[in-house]
């Protein structure tokens, strides 16, 4: 149990001491620390202090004593005790009043009362308290390694340390990403992300420490939602962290008044508990991890030799081949411009960038257990690569519905990340997995050469691109195609007129001047000096059939490319 100022006021030395101010904060003042101090206090006293004073250096001056008060408040002291009948004979009526502004207590004692017999009782009552604390941490502390060396869960554990805290807590990895959590709304749990997202947590070496308490420097503090977190380290050998213990602490609940020995004991014991949990299952979800990825990876690229192997290595790793599964590859556009918005916030790209997968995969499997569907998933080479189930019979409104569900949820998280899909096909059986993830690459990289960043692509809708981009490798045909587009080309870039885009609307309105000025926002005219611009410059006619084909197909040649892989 702590010692209060008012357990203080219970001993026999000091029935007649008097309480001036603050009366009903008495039993809420912790006190840790005794000392004897008088003017000037500097940085001398500590929080939670029960500071004893005689005042000689104030001399009866009112503004020296208001400024004397005024330190000790500053310093979180826990009460101030006057000695009164030699240097003070009174205390002046506006330190009394300064003092009860800030319910900060200031207690009379008689002359005769020594202060080495208050400290004797204060030291004592300190010393067995700090005993009891020991004792009970100490028994939690084999209680932590019993739960650890019996393989108990996380979440087990993290219950555990909320009973002997009465406080609740999140455990996270080295990034933020919730590990153990229990008794969160949906909520507060969206806003944790968010947080991390912005680099609110966990909170960097820069942040506030909860005071000088050389005990208590490992704790920062931070806020969210109107609650004040607590924050601790669980640290591996080389002192860089590899997850933390957040403690999430009721309203208006004061730090130093939550934060006793014995919790703060607890939490240490909890890091170094959770530390050994930790080392050993990141040890075993990397490996775990890498091999799934690794697997999902090979049947991609059709690396496995026999379907029969691949069965074998997917039951291993909790996959099913059995399904029928459609690829998707999702392509993060801006990641490096984001991160140089918060590069203060973090300490590497690779980190952030991780953080960031890790949200997205996480609403990527949350959407697929919402429709119910089995998913395998890698991110490698820059890329999202998803097998996903798909269903009996289903048209690929089953992929949509996927994606915006996907999309709403990322929305919500990561509202400035912007992804690109290709889309794949279902081609039955085992090698129709290679080449639906083939199909997905294409659709991706037509889209993105096509719509634009952030944008899907069927494969399904990719025909004539196909078409075009085949048409391209044959260097005959290239040249032919690129003569055609590549005056309007550099016209453009000398002039800025956009005759490209003209045409385009030009065709895509059949021939119909006026309708395709509308769409250009042009008068008619301007358009049509535009066209015979066209016309001059390519040397074909937009009358003659043949002549607009070959235009027109040799700006949609142009316009998709010629196939590449994707960087980013």
């Amino acid at each position: 149990m702590q010692l209060t100022v008012e357990s203080v006021l219970n001993y026999k030395i000091l029935e007649n001491a008097r309480i001036l101010t603050a009366k009903n904060s008495v039993a809420d003042r912790i006190v840790q620390w005794v000392s004897v101090m008088e003017m000037p206090v500097e940085n001398f006293v500590r929080q939670n202090e029960l500071v004893l004073t005689t005042a000689i250096g104030c001399h009866n001056n009112v503004d020296s004593f208001k400024s004397f008060v005024q330190d000790i408040i500053d310093s979180n002291a826990s009460a101030l005790m006057v000695a009164i009948g030699r240097h003070v004979f009174d205390i002046p009526r506006e330190v009394l009043e300064l003092a009860e502004r800030q319910n900060f207590v200031i207690i009379e004692l008689p002359w005769e009362v020594r202060f080495s017999n208050i400290i004797e009782e204060v030291m004592k009552n300190i010393s067995d308290a700090q005993y009891k604390d020991r004792e009970k941490s100490e028994k939690v502390q084999q209680e932590l390694l019993k739960l650890i060396l019996s393989d108990t869960d996380l979440n087990h554990i993290s219950k555990y340390i909320q009973r002997q805290i009465d406080c609740q807590l999140l455990i996270t990895d080295r990034n933020g990403f919730i590990q153990a959590a229990s008794g969160y709304s949906q909520d507060f749990i969206g806003k944790w992300k968010n947080a991390v997202i912005l680099g609110d947590f966990p909170i960097q070496r820069e942040a506030e420490l909860v005071n000088n308490d050389p005990m208590l420097r490992k704790f920062r503090t931070g806020d969210l939602d109107g609650k004040v977190i607590l924050q601790i380290p669980v640290l591996q050998v080389s002192e860089d962290p590899q997850g933390y213990i957040f403690v999430v602490l009721p309203k208006e609940m004061p730090t130093v008044s939550y934060l006793t020995n014995f919790r703060a004991a607890v939490l240490e014991h909890a890091a170094t508990a959770i530390s050994l949990w930790l080392s050993r299952e990141n040890a075993i979800e990397e490996t775990k991890a890498n091999l799934r990825s690794d697997f999902v990876q090979e049947v991609a690229t059709g690396e496995f030799i026999s379907m029969d192997q691949a069965l074998s290595r997917s039951k291993l790793l909790g996959y099913n081949l059995d399904l029928p599964y459609v690829c998707l590859i999702g392509f993060p556009e801006n990641f490096k411009e984001l991160f140089e918005k918060r590069e203060k916030d973090y300490d590497s790209y690779v980190q952030w960038k991780e953080s960031m997968i890790r949200y997205i995969e996480e609403e990527i499997y949350f959407a697929a257990q919402s429709l119910k569907r089995e998913v395998m998933m890698t991110y490698q080479g820059n890329q999202l690569l998803i097998y996903l189930e798909k269903p009996v019979e289903s048209t690929e409104d089953h992929i949509i519905d996927f994606l915006d569900l996907t999309d709403r949820r990322l929305r919500n998280l990561l509202p400035e990340v912007t992804i690109s899909w290709g889309i794949g096909d279902y081609i039955e059986g085992f090698k129709g997995l290679a080449e639906s993830y083939h199909h997905a690459i294409m659709a991706l990289d037509i889209g993105r050469r096509k719509k634009g960043k952030g944008n899907r692509m069927l494969y399904s809708d990719t025909q004539i691109d196909r078409v075009l981009l085949n048409l391209a490798q044959n260097e005959e045909m290239k040249k032919v195609m690129m003569s055609t587009i590549q005056p309007l080309v550099e016209y453009d870039k000398q002039r800025n007129m956009d005759l490209t885009g003209t045409l385009k609307s030009y065709n895509q309105c059949q021939g119909n001047v006026s309708q395709a000025a509308r769409v250009l926002s042009l008068h008619r005219q301007s358009l049509l000096y535009r066209l015979r611009k066209i016309e001059s410059l390519t040397g074909l006619s937009l009358i003659d059939p043949d002549d607009l084909f070959l235009l027109d197909l040799s700006l949609k040649t142009w316009e998709i490319g010629i196939a590449e892989n994707i960087n980013e």
